[in-house]
Order: structure tokens, then C-alpha cells, then sequence
């Protein structure tokens, strides 16, 4: 049986989709999911055109790939399927992200379904109303973010447990302020819990590696950048709903 769409939800989505050069998702936002039906855990380390279907133009999908070769912002409108396989018509606009040596690192695209959207300019404007902070536009912040990413997960600096926001701005050549903005903007939570939630997800790998069963459940949380017990427990049972021990046994199950 398919899903009733919820309308007024949709009309307010702009979905957001990061990806690597591959063009393999590395992220999304909540609105991606409004629209979609699919979480973030079902699409990461996919590709956008799992959204295509018998609908979708090839001449379309092939305006794509050119545009992505020529790695330049350019925009696009093509039928995309949600998860429960209703249709929608999918209005794109997708830019390259390139690093400070000018070399290209990810892309970035904005979705609004336009069936169910009544302004679709306005509704493309809300990028920039949604994501935007006092002194950075929408691309720059995304931009920003984007770097933000790519620097917890390629140098894993969220192990360090004295990490600081002015260690990170310092590294990403921004302010503290900025920082904490955009953050704030992309995820909707304050820069710790952004921290603690890589501490977490690294927890949580390293708590089910027979290499560490020597370990307490806490000297794993030390090695994820915890220096204190309970804050560990506290933010686990937070994030993941369930204690430490919960999730053991869940996944020896």
C-alpha cells in the first residue's frame, strides 16, 4: 500500500544531496527525506539516480552528465520516483565544490518537487532563507560544511577529547563564529553533539571489533575522544536510544 503524501510538508522541502566525485552520496538532509521517503542510511555510498525510473528522460539524465563533466553549476527538471514508487517532478540546481587549491571535491544539488510546491521560485529561495548565516551565503556555507565533513573524515580530528571550536575553525580558515553557525544551520544541533555524534558512530564500529574485546566499554569511549564517563553513557543513550550495552547485544544477536 503506498504512502499518503503530506503535502504542506513537502511544499516547504528543499532536499539537499552532497556528494564525492564519484557522485556517491555522503550526505543529505532532513528535507531530502521529506520529499524522497528515503533515509539517509538507505542512500549514503549511493548514487541520485537510484531516485530515476521508467519516467525519467534519458535525454534528461544524459543533460545531467554532461553538465556534471563540465563540472559548472547548471540546473535541471526530471521525474524522480520516492521510495514507495510514486512519481514526482524533481526541479535540480547542482554546483561543483572545489577545495582552496581549486580542486574539485564534491557537488552539491538543491531539490524541490515542483508538483507539490505552489511558488517554485520562492520555494528555491528558501535555500538561502534556511541555510544562511549573517555574513555567508547559501554556497558558501554549504561550502563550508562540505569542508567540515571532509575534515572529520579524513583526519578524524573528533578523537582528540581536547578538541576545541578554535582548533577547527583554525583548520578550516574560518571563524569560531561562522562555524557554529553553519552547524547549527545544516544539522540543527549545537557543534558538540555535530562531535560527539562522529565519537559515537566511531564507538560504535570499534565496540563490535573483536580486536577491542579486551577493553571496557569506557577505554573504547577514551580512544572516540570521551574523557568522561558519564558524558559517554549520556550522549550513547542520546543518540543511539539505548545504553552501550543495549547495542552490544543487539548486535550479537
Amino acid at each position: 500500500m503506498k504512502q499518503v503524501l503530506n503535502e504542506s510538508v513537502i511544499k516547504d522541502a528543499v532536499a539537499i544531496i552532497l556528494t564525492d566525485t564519484n557522485y556517491k552520496i555522503q550526505w543529505v538532509n532532513d528535507d531530502f527525506s521529506v520529499i524522497t521517503g528515503y533515509t539517509f542510511e538507505e542512500v549514503v555510498g549511493k548514487k541520485p539516480n537510484l531516485l530515476q525510473g521508467e519516467k525519467s528522460d534519458i535525454n534528461v539524465i544524459e543533460k545531467i552528465r554532461k553538465g556534471l563533466n563540465k563540472k559548472k553549476s547548471f540546473k535541471a527538471e526530471i521525474i524522480n520516483y520516492r521510495k514507495n514508487g510514486t512519481e514526482y517532478l524533481c526541479e535540480l540546481f547542482i554546483h561543483p565544490i572545489y577545495n582552496i587549491e581549486g580542486e574539485l571535491t564534491n557537488y552539491i544539488a538543491f531539490e524541490i518537487d515542483v508538483n507539490n510546491t505552489n511558488n517554485r521560485r520562492l520555494s528555491l529561495m528558501q535555500v538561502r532563507q534556511k541555510y544562511h548565516s549573517s555574513a555567508l551565503d547559501d554556497i558558501e556555507e554549504i561550502d563550508l560544511y562540505t569542508k567540515l565533513i571532509l575534515l572529520f573524515d579524513e583526519e578524524k580530528i573528533y578523537l582528540d577529547p581536547d578538541l576545541k571550536l578554535g582548533d577547527i575553525a583554525q583548520k578550516l580558515n574560518t571563524s569560531s563564529k561562522y562555524l557554529s553557525q553553519v552547524v547549527n544551520n545544516q544539522t540543527s544541533k549545537n557543534l558538540i553533539h555535530f562531535v560527539n555524534s562522529y565519537r559515537i558512530d566511531e564507538a560504535k564500529r570499534k565496540i563490535i571489533d573483536k580486536k577491542n574485546y579486551h577493553l571496557t566499554t569506557y577505554g573504547i569511549a577514551q580512544t572516540c575522544g570521551f574523557k568522561n564517563k558519564s558524558t559517554f553513557y549520556k550522549v550513547f543513550k542520546e543518540i543511539i536510544s539505548m545504553t552501550p550495552k543495549d547495542y552490544i547485544r543487539m548486535m550479537k544477536q
